[in-house]
């Protein structure tokens, strides 16, 4: 018996123990290979998040199917976002523009957006801040227009105005629908239109660039006097050009007197 053994152990170099040292050396390779993505991950997670939101925001969205379900509290709106410019620390700047379907040539919101990651004190993902425009007139359907007709990212940059909200997003427990998601902080920013003293907004970036916003404001006592009340707008991607006027045909929409009424208590006007 011992030759036996002794005979396996010369003639068979992968025998057993060979396949324990084997297992130690791949074991070695995984945990060497893991701590070398976590260091990698460590050094640039931080802008990945933020480039992830960017994308996920950028494009053509429209609120039709919520509109369809329930258009007694929302409107079919466009929202357009697409680059503007790039800051020298990375961040992205972002157009962005509501408007009604029928209307895109007037859009009765406009702002600067500005993607970049949640400084490193703050327990956040994403910020995401958004600006008033210095002249919005000069920018109407900028994401529509050849870029050699778009101001050019110096200019943009130069006609980014007074700040208005930023929201901090993190990644979504894996549980949820959506990818990341925030808030501004409870206390919101200032705001004064149509009697309100501070807003407040919320953020959530689905699958398949589906974006979710509510905005609200609130006075003094905290009485909503503006936004929509039911919860967030849902804007999805626009389905193909060819397909558009079958689509959205198909939906009753008030006369315009009627929705000129109606936005006050839905979305706040250019100041």
């Amino acid at each position: 018996m011992g030759m036996g053994a002794s005979s396996v152990s010369d003639k068979d170099p992968n025998g057993w123990g060979g396949r324990a040292q084997g297992l130690a050396v791949k074991t070695l390779v995984l945990i060497g290979g893991a701590l070398l993505l976590k260091r990698l991950t460590k050094s640039t997670t931080r802008w990945d998040h933020a480039r992830f939101v960017s994308q996920s925001l950028t494009g053509e969205k429209f609120s039709r199917e919520q509109a369809s379900r329930d258009p007694d509290n929302y409107f079919n709106i466009r929202m357009f976002l697409c680059p503007a410019a790039e800051m020298v620390d990375g961040s992205k700047v972002l157009y962005f523009e509501q408007a009604f379907w029928r209307t895109p040539q007037k859009p009765f919101r406009q702002r600067f957006y500005m993607v970049k990651p949640c400084p490193k004190e703050l327990k956040c993902d994403v910020e995401v801040s958004t600006y008033a425009i210095r002249d919005a007139e000069e920018y109407k359907n900028f994401c529509d227009r050849p870029k050699d007709q778009r101001p050019l990212p110096e200019e943009v940059i130069g006609d980014i105005a007074e700040h208005l909200t930023t929201l901090y997003l993190n990644r979504c427990d894996r549980r949820k629908r959506c990818l990341y998601e925030g808030s501004t902080p409870p206390e919101g920013f200032p705001n004064t239109w149509n009697g309100a003293s501070y807003c407040t907004s919320e953020l959530a970036v689905l699958k398949n660039n589906e974006v979710h916003m509510w905005d609200r404001g609130y006075d003094d006592d905290g009485n909503q006097v503006w936004g929509v009340r039911e919860g967030a707008y849902e804007f999805k991607p626009a389905p193909a050009s060819s397909n558009l006027n079958g689509i959205f045909s198909s939906l009753n929409f008030p006369p315009a007197q009627s929705i000129a009424k109606k936005i006050e208590g839905s979305f706040v006007l250019e100041d």
